[in-house]
């Protein structure tokens, strides 16, 4: 029983490095020896900042088993992502539980897309990294509104065989959308598989595109979460004309499958008060 309580779990969850990524976006290393160990690409934590603070699920973008560190990239969008952002190095995460979700299923497809928009770059990183290492010829297409968003450009460049960059502004690569970048890639070249992650209507036209070209697609959804366990219900997607929920059956769906109009609607439902 003593392994619940909270000064042994606020013990293992200290915030070792804090480092501003781009606006709004923070990316901080904190100690979790144990989900360091077990994480796979793919693999997701919740997080709650407070006694009655909310409880948030961030893809882990990386670990460092050596040190016992994770790697969480968190952007700064309403009250509770803004308390997480706020705090500093040698602060304490409240509550960290983890790795949940299923891990991505990796194989040698052969060639592969990887398309993120803005800190959907942060949850890519693992997925790509273990594409290539799956000996795949990893293209990735890093999309933002402008240059200053784009995160982790180096990191991708370090393995990746090709990094394209697209702005919605123009200011730093081509200017154009993510699906812009992914469909040069489909024109020059046969594309085993394409990933996507990153805002939900992203997502639905990059599947749509990839549809068009039958190139089968996988997408990382990023649905309202709560308990992470399935038994809430409040992260529930259709996929293929069922009901399945994120935090056990995914993250990741076959995204031609996933009815993205309605997961949409449910995202958007909460915006005021945001």
């Amino acid at each position: 029983m003593h392994a619940y309580k909270t000064p042994l779990s606020k013990s293992m969850n200290k915030i070792i490095k804090k480092k501003i990524l781009s606006e709004n976006v923070i990316k901080f290393e904190v100690e979790a020896p144990l989900i360091a160990k077990s994480r796979k690409p793919g693999h997701f934590v919740i997080v709650k900042v407070g006694k009655f603070g909310e409880r948030i699920p961030l893809t882990i973008a990386d670990s460092d088993i050596q040190n016992g560190t994770i790697t969480l990239i968190i952007q700064q969008i309403g009250k509770s992502s803004r308390k997480i952002c706020a705090l500093n190095e040698g602060d304490y995460i409240t509550d960290l539980v983890g790795p949940l979700g299923k891990a991505t299923h990796i194989e040698n497809f052969g060639t592969v897309v990887c398309a993120c928009g803005g800190v959907g770059t942060a949850p890519m990183y693992p997925i790509a990294q273990a594409m290539k290492q799956a000996g795949n010829k990893v293209i990735v297409v890093l999309a933002a509104r402008t240059g200053d968003l784009i995160i982790m450009e180096k990191e991708m460049r370090s393995f990746a065989d090709e990094v394209i960059i697209m702005t919605d502004d123009g200011s730093y690569g081509q200017k154009g959308l993510v699906t812009f970048g992914v469909e040069q890639v489909i024109n020059r070249e046969k594309v085993d598989l394409c990933v996507t992650i990153g805002p939900a209507i992203m997502m639905k036209f990059v599947s749509l595109l990839a549809k068009k070209y039958e190139v089968p697609t996988v997408a990382s959804l990023n649905t309202i979460m709560v308990d992470g366990t399935g038994m809430c219900g409040a992260c529930r997607v259709t996929v293929g004309g069922k009901t399945r929920f994120v935090c056990i059956d995914g993250p990741e769906f076959d995204a031609h499958q996933v009815n993205f109009d309605e997961m949409l609607m449910r995202l958007n439902a909460y915006k005021d008060y945001e």
